[in-house]
């Protein structure tokens, strides 16, 4: 049995993967590479807003510990082939906290956070430097609606944005016109492309999250259609042989059970 019984702090952490990665170690965390845990990072980030989505504190204590376990992981595989160390990643951060909050670790006065968060922008542009764009550093792994949503943020701090929201839902009914008016495949999927764009600039516009609106609009859709299906099964009928009129009614009836 391990010797090890301090569990609540990050130093047992550190040292438990070190063991694991230790010559005499387990066999699968020795042969992970920093690409080989890429597909692990985004599933455990994923669990942990599914967990902030469910509003569950101790499944959330879980999926933070799994996506902790991740960051320490690759740093001892960095630190391994010599590239930097955990302390490299903790001191960056740190630095970059202090830098980006002038307003408590130096003498800068803010009234509001609308003020930190342009001054949070300001900040950054001056560490990317005058040649570099304000949209480089958003991730391009990022889920495509959540992309769209966080690049129109970005011009939007730069003054690139309607004056209204009028003329963004106005410009949402042009592209619904011009998907209507497409003839080809290729089209069509260009102007629908247009058409969530749009949407993802009105959500920024309206304060809303689009990642975690559509996230929540499909666990409903899941609830009400899980629903219909025990519904089914209850009455032993099949789904697939109702009529389109019928499966709407107990989508209906679906809806009154779950809400």
């Amino acid at each position: 049995m391990s010797e090890i019984t301090k569990l609540g702090e990050f130093a047992t952490l550190v040292e438990i993967i070190a063991r694991l990665r230790a010559s005499d170690g387990c066999p699968w965390d020795r042969q992970q590479t920093h690409r080989s845990l890429r597909e692990y990072v985004l599933e455990e980030a994923y669990e942990v807003l599914e967990a902030l989505d469910e509003a569950d504190a101790e499944k959330l204590a879980g999926e933070l510990g799994d996506l902790l376990l991740q960051i320490v992981l690759q740093a001892q595989i960095a630190a391994e082939a010599k590239e930097f160390e955990l302390k490299d990643v903790i001191a960056k951060i740190n630095a970059k906290l202090m830098q980006r909050h002038p307003h408590i670790f130096g003498d800068v006065k803010v009234a509001s956070a609308a003020e930190v968060a342009h001054n949070w922008e300001q900040i950054k542009k001056a560490e990317r430097g005058e040649a570099t764009s304000v949209l480089s550093s958003v991730s391009k792994q990022m889920p495509a609606l959540a992309y769209s949503q966080e690049i129109q943020r970005r011009v939007a701090g730069v003054g690139f944005d309607w004056e209204n929201d009028d003329g963004v839902v106005d410009k949402l009914a042009e592209e619904v016109r011009e998907f209507k008016a497409t003839d080809s495949p290729e089209q069509r999927a260009e102007e629908f492309g247009d058409m969530l764009f749009t949407l993802a600039n009105i959500a920024r516009r309206k304060g809303i999250d689009l990642e975690t609106a559509l996230r929540e609009a499909n666990q409903k859709f899941y609830r009400r259609f899980t629903k219909m299906e025990e519904l089914c099964r209850q009455r032993k009928i099949t789904f697939e042989k109702l009529s389109f009129s019928e499966q709407n009614a107990l989508w209906e009836e679906a809806k009154r059970l779950t809400e």
